[in-house]
């Protein structure tokens, strides 16, 4: 059963008890994300590094590799 089947049968279900409705699949991942890098952010102050920007060394090890051809 996929992630919408899912939804419209909780919907249905909440519907027909009169609960809320459930949020929609995927409305949180970004949050969720974001949530998680902040943690690390922050685990790695704690530990006495400095809070690095990922997407930064992403990127550089992106321009900076030799892509094979």
């Amino acid at each position: 059963m996929t992630a919408i089947e899912q939804y419209l049968i909780d919907t249905y279900r909440a519907s027909q008890h009169g609960d809320p409705m459930p949020p929609p699949p995927g409305r949180d991942d970004v949050a969720v994300v974001r949530a998680a890098r902040s943690y690390q952010q922050f685990q790695a102050v704690l530990d006495g590094g400095e809070a690095r920007r990922p997407w930064r060394a992403a990127l550089r090890r992106m321009l900076t590799r030799p892509h094979p051809c």
